[in-house]
């Protein structure tokens, strides 16, 4: 008589729950440099002092052009975005301009963004890769963002991107505009860098 042996697969250990964005509010909404992404917790290095200082230059020359013409509010620090719902995930943008036409004057909604922003800057940190940040810039323009600004500080370019067309690269001696979101703006790509 011969013996019968099954196999059985191997017990996994449980994986922890994919986590909410409010889940995620509540134990990180305080933290910096940590997303969302997809139901998982993703804590980045910190970027260092090139990043912070270049993000707000950009960050206080939109701001400055924004409030002279009561355009709409600037968003800096890692600000939260919604990118999508179940699974939850959120990123923290650098740099973000929303017009008055998609978040009227008056008290700031607490919690996420949820609308698209007009304009999104980001600041490429040294544990980036290129695909991580074009990667980010898809899903800005997939939530209907028209216009991604990518800063390079390693060369000193500015990447102005827009969904279906080619990048406009500039460089220090350029001067950085965005026409169809902010007509008038123009700041010299050296100036984010001094």
């Amino acid at each position: 008589m011969s013996s019968i042996v099954t196999k059985t697969a191997p017990l996994l250990p449980p994986s922890d729950p994919l986590m909410t964005e409010e889940e995620f509010l509540a134990r990180h909404g305080g933290e910096l440099n940590v997303e969302l992404l997809d139901g998982i917790v993703v804590r980045y290095p910190m970027p260092g002092g090139p990043h912070g200082y270049i993000g707000n230059n950009l960050a206080f020359e939109v701001t400055a052009f924004v409030k002279q013409h009561r355009l709409g509010r600037v968003f800096g620090l890692d600000t939260l975005i919604r990118i999508r719902r179940n699974p939850d995930r959120l990123r923290g943008m650098d740099v973000a301009f929303i017009s008055y036409a998609k978040m009227p004057p008056g008290d700031v909604p607490e919690g996420v963004i949820t609308v698209p922003p007009d304009l999104i800057g980001e600041v490429k940190s040294p544990s980036d890769t290129w695909n991580e940040v074009f990667t980010k810039a898809e899903e800005y323009f997939d939530l209907g963002v028209p216009v991604v600004i990518l800063i390079d500080p390693d060369t000193r370019t500015v990447l102005v991107c827009r969904r279906g067309q080619p990048q406009q690269t500039l460089r220090v001696a350029d001067d950085l505009t965005v026409p169809d979101v902010l007509p008038g703006f123009a700041v010299p790509v050296a100036r984010l860098f001094e």
